[in-house]
């Protein structure tokens, strides 16, 4: 199977050059963000429902109305920075961003680098396709090139599968997935690997005729990233969504981007 555009191992090259490399400003976590009264959190703003641009250039999403809405509680000022998907555990660890909050997956391999806060909400990887296509499983992806976001829970997922990854002609990455879902209409790539919530709402809002596979390719949580040294910050972002699940603000904003309480409890 063929890869291309995988610039996984110069992230990983260029995190591990940069661990050993002193911060100017040394405070950490809640400390940092109380002298600021403010948090930044970094953002890939093209991924719906979660953080994206809409038609009047403004950035809105689920993740962004939770966010600010847990900035309220702590009594900060919530600040957005886009930045390349690829490239944004470098920008955490690199003290540019204090947070990573847009529909960031929970694995194994991200907890070597980075920390995270309780899961909030459930997602699966799913595979899309076009209506048309002969593509009705796993097994028919047998060579066919597919698709993913770059440093994605989706990538990660494809070369996880013993299903499919043995079975794949090519695997074409990309810095966003509407760049992905671009090239499956118009036949560059056969599938698509992406996120459940994401696949869901952009087929919803589009007039193309899509399919989504009965079989997915895994079960998986969102979390909110961050340092792993900042652990006061994650237990007041942590207090804080168990008071908005409590007095139900989550609800109102899940109800409002899902159409249903879609937020993980406290249980």
């Amino acid at each position: 199977m063929k890869k291309v555009l995988s610039v996984g191992f110069m992230i990983i090259l260029m995190v591990i050059g940069i661990s050993g490399c002193n911060n100017k400003n040394e405070k950490v976590g809640i400390e940092r963000i109380n002298e600021n009264k403010k948090i930044v959190i970094g953002l890939d703003d093209s991924f719906p429902p979660m953080g994206f641009v809409n038609k009047n250039g403004e950035l809105v999403g689920f993740d962004i109305d939770l966010a600010k809405a847990v900035g309220e509680e702590l009594g900060i000022e919530v600040v957005f920075k886009p930045i390349e998907w690829d490239g944004i555990i470098l920008s955490l660890l690199n003290k540019e961003i204090d947070l990573i909050w847009n529909g960031l997956t929970i694995t194994d391999e991200r907890k070597e680098k980075i920390g995270f806060s309780k899961a909030y909400l459930a997602n699966s990887q799913i595979v899309v396709t076009m209506k048309e296509s002969n593509i009705k499983d796993l097994s028919d992806l047998d060579n066919k090139i597919i698709g993913a976001q770059l440093e994605s829970s989706s990538s990660y997922a494809i070369e996880e599968s013993e299903k499919i990854n043995n079975l794949l002609k090519e695997v074409n990455y990309y810095p966003t997935n509407t760049e992905a879902f671009m090239d499956l209409q118009i036949g560059r790539i056969d599938a698509l690997v992406v996120d459940e919530i994401l696949g869901k709402y952009y087929i919803e809002k589009s007039d193309q005729k899509f399919e989504i596979l009965k079989e997915n390719l895994g079960e998986e949580l969102y979390g909110i990233g961050l340092r792993k040294e900042d652990d006061t910050l994650k237990d007041e972002i942590d207090k804080a969504i168990v008071n908005l699940i409590k007095e139900g603000k989550a609800k109102e904003i899940s109800e409002k981007w899902f159409g249903e309480d879609i937020i993980l409890s406290e249980e």
